[in-house]
């Protein structure tokens, strides 16, 4: 692949799932396929170089790079200097955004974990809330059972003693004392 600037400036790396930042895969292997382009293109320079060293100092055939004027290496040592600092440059860029997406992990996490304890902490109130509240109604029912219970036990009582004194009344009284069914006018 010929890498070109402007492939490292509009590269577009795909976000991952569930947190931010880039797939350090993915970054990774476009940071090594840069490094082989780089490389590649510091060895054709060194070998321009080489190439126009040797047509100023009037060879017709290019020499080789070992066999290439003082200024070659000085050249050489420049454009390394500069590979390495790019590379260099594009490590240190790499660890940033790993240790920056490792930090907003690690924030998202801490986050999570508060939110979670803080459901929990707010169902634990609800359900002891809820627990006191239907603890309350079962006493209240509970004793309104116990009344209803006593007001029926009292009520049969009444009612029994009402239909016995009923019932002794009628074994008491006499059939003389009862008014003739003509008087009555039936």
């Amino acid at each position: 692949m010929a890498l070109t600037p402007d492939d490292v400036v509009h590269k577009e790396f795909q976000h991952v799932r569930f947190k931010d930042g880039f797939d350090p895969e993915e970054v990774d292997d476009y940071l090594d396929e840069i490094v082989v382009e780089w490389r590649k293109t510091i060895e054709e320079n060194n070998e321009l170089k080489a190439k126009l060293a040797a047509f100023e100092s009037g060879e017709s055939a290019p020499a080789p790079v070992a066999a290439a004027p003082a200024q070659a290496p000085a050249a050489e040592a420049s454009s390394t200097g500069t590979s390495a600092g790019i590379i260099e440059l594009a490590q240190r860029l790499h660890d940033e955004h790993v240790a920056e997406g490792e930090a907003k992990r690690k924030q998202l996490i801490e986050d999570a974990e508060a939110e979670v304890a803080r459901i929990r902490t707010e169902a634990e109130a609800k359900q002891r809330e809820e627990s006191a509240r239907l603890e309350r109604e079962r006493n209240t029912l509970e004793g309104r059972i116990t009344e209803l219970r006593e007001f029926e036990r009292d009520y049969r009582g009444k009612l029994r003693a009402m239909i016995e004194g009923q019932l002794r009344d009628l074994d008491q009284k006499s059939p003389t004392d009862s008014t003739p069914v003509s008087a009555i006018g039936l």
